[in-house]
């Protein structure tokens, strides 16, 4: 008996959020939101900005293996890019923009500069050293300035 009181004081107790509730609910999301949609916006591009590091040291890679293989022979820069292309995975990379990349190289093919660009960032090596990540539009890649241009 006491249980069937319980359904029935139960079903007569019908309660629900007030729209003040609801409202102060709200608010609180919204303020929410906007403390962590830069915080996340911010992670965004380091992330992005560590992933052309990386495909421009994957890059560099197989250019200074192309430029082994070629020591002391002409090097046709079609074919070099080719393989460079290959070698760096280049037409796999998921998600990526336009990749260009400039080489120049020494007498005994050592590369000495390299300028990588991938969307919307780019980043040069010159002598050993990588510079920092910058905008893409900030990093020139020409032929006269690079022995192979991509």
């Amino acid at each position: 008996m006491k249980l069937m009181e319980r359904i029935k004081k139960a079903k007569e107790n019908k309660k629900g959020f007030t729209l003040v509730e609801l409202i102060v609910v709200l608010v609180i999301l919204a303020i929410l939101a906007a403390i962590l949609i830069p915080t996340l916006t911010g992670y965004i591009d380091k992330a992005n900005e560590k992933k052309v590091i990386a495909e421009a040291r994957m890059t560099l890679m197989a250019a200074q293996s192309t430029l082994s293989e070629y020591y002391g022979k002409t090097i046709d820069e079609a074919t070099a890019i080719a393989q460079i292309d290959k070698l760096a995975e280049i037409g796999t990379v998921s998600g990526s923009g336009v990749i260009k990349y400039g080489i120049k190289f020494d007498a005994s093919n050592k590369i000495t500069d390299f300028a990588y660009k991938n969307g919307s960032y780019g980043v040069t090596y010159t002598n050993g050293v990588w510079n920092e990540v910058v905008k893409a539009d900030s990093v020139t890649i020409e032929t006269p300035t690079y022995d192979i241009v991509r």
